[in-house]
């Protein structure tokens, strides 16, 4: 998830990480438009430290609180990603 990557990865741009967990994740079931969309979306992505601060600060505390969402989060979508298997979807229509 990208916003994972960039809590981990203090130095990597909000965009490069989003841009890498579309470029493993949903990438590959999007035609050619969606993902010029996705790139021109990357480019109203706000910065690290801007982002930071308007979620409520760039600190421990945060990003504290943000990783225990993420990995509930990710829970939820390893979910839904195991039911997808299930009914033959996890691979697009």
């Amino acid at each position: 998830m990208g916003l994972k990557r960039n809590l981990l990865n203090k130095s990597e741009a909000l965009s490069d990480s989003f841009t890498e967990a579309y470029n493993k994740t949903l990438m590959q079931f999007h035609n050619f438009i969606v993902k010029r969309m996705f790139g021109v979306a990357m480019l109203a992505c706000p910065n690290r430290e801007t982002f930071y601060e308007k979620i409520g600060g760039n600190n421990d505390k945060v990003h504290e609180g943000l990783l225990a969402w993420v990995d509930a989060l990710q829970n939820i979508l390893n979910q839904l990603n195991i039911f997808y298997a299930s009914g033959a979807y996890d691979k697009g229509l």
